[in-house]
């Protein structure tokens, strides 16, 4: 699947950055909100523009639904970012990110999760307008 950027594109990876920057600095033991307020200081510290808690309304036929999916971070308009602190990620995980990239009309994403001895941490790219998607894991 193309989707007219690299796959190894600079945004992600410095959003990676940050989130391995926050791993080695806290470890793994701590609830997300724990996570999510450390990794929104060290996107300041590395001028890495983002919303916190952006929320993305659904619609049914053109018409608004009463529920609504809330995303952790909106990175630079273009990259969602969900933040778990668990054993690992789950196929229900990478479910719910497909589901927040439909939502926001968005390619790309990253799962992190900071509950692992080392930072777990997926890219999902996401043809917003059909049901192709692919997920890959980056390698240090």
């Amino acid at each position: 699947m193309t989707l007219g950027r690299p796959l190894n594109d600079p945004e992600t990876y410095a959003i990676i950055g940050a989130a391995l920057a926050v791993h080695a600095e806290l470890g793994c033991g701590f609830l997300e909100a724990v996570y999510k307020a450390a990794l929104a200081m060290e996107f300041r510290r590395r001028v890495i523009p983002f919303e916190r808690e952006v929320t993305l309304p659904l619609f049914y036929k053109g018409e608004p639904l009463p529920p609504s999916y809330r995303v952790d971070f909106m990175c630079a308009d273009a990259v969602v970012v969900e933040v778990n602190a668990h054993d690992g990620l789950t196929a229900i995980d990478l479910a719910l990110a497909m589901n927040h990239l439909r939502a926001a009309r968005l390619e790309r994403g990253l799962l992190l999760n900071f509950g692992t001895r080392s930072l777990e941490h997926r890219r999902v790219v996401c043809q917003c307008l059909g049901p192709v998607a692919r997920i890959e894991r980056y390698r240090r």
